[in-house]
């Protein structure tokens, strides 16, 4: 049995409750780009609580899939909230481009590129090594004072919050990151969950 959480404001002002019991469908929406466009093919747009305590999104009496065909379904009331708010604010246009809660939630869900949590780690450990905060140049000066006044604190925080070492250098090659501090933030982000990890990875 579905329960009714919540009430969102509708674009024409009219309120739409969240949610009453509904069917499932075979409905499945797809669409192929993030630039893609349709035209608005619901009015109302709500939440339901479904099996294993999901969350999933109601566009009128459809259940909304992922572009995999996946039933859409979200772990938390919150997150449901924001997706139901980013279908309900479009208007007679579709622009899926503009909804990124949607966009990473699908990702999520389908997983297009069939990496796991320690894939996704080791990905992102990859930007520690390339982040531009620990390349600098040797001239002109007031190049050299600017990116150790904007960028040493940045630095200087990190290090000290993680007690690590990262550096910088004036290499094309950049600076030689230790295993030691590269173990600290797998660690680290061995703390999030898929959900966390797909959001650090995506953007």
């Amino acid at each position: 049995m579905f329960r009714s959480f919540v009430r969102l404001q509708g674009g024409l002002g009219n309120v739409l409750p969240l949610c009453k019991v509904c069917p499932r469908s075979r409905f499945s929406l797809k669409y192929s780009t993030a630039t893609a466009e349709r035209k608005r093919f619901y009015q109302d747009v709500s939440i339901s609580q479904g099996e294993g305590g999901l969350y999933e999104i109601n566009l009128d009496r459809r259940k909304l899939k992922t572009p995999g065909g996946k039933l859409f379904t979200v772990p938390n009331e919150a997150l449901a909230i924001a997706v139901a708010t980013e279908w309900d604010a479009q208007r007679d246009t579709l622009k899926f481009y503009t909804m990124h809660l949607t966009t990473l939630c699908n990702t999520a869900l389908d997983n297009p590129t069939e990496r796991n949590k320690d894939q996704m780690i080791n990905a992102a450990l990859k930007f520690l090594e390339t982040d531009t905060v620990c390349y600098r140049v040797e001239e002109p000066l007031g190049l050299v004072e600017l990116q150790k006044n904007e960028w040493d604190p940045v630095l200087h925080w990190i290090e000290n919050r993680y007690n690590v070492t990262i550096g910088s250098s004036s290499s094309i090659l950049g600076p030689e990151i230790p295993e030691a501090t590269k173990d600290t933030f797998r660690q680290h982000l061995k703390s999030y969950n898929f959900w966390s990890m797909t959001g650090k990875t995506k953007y």
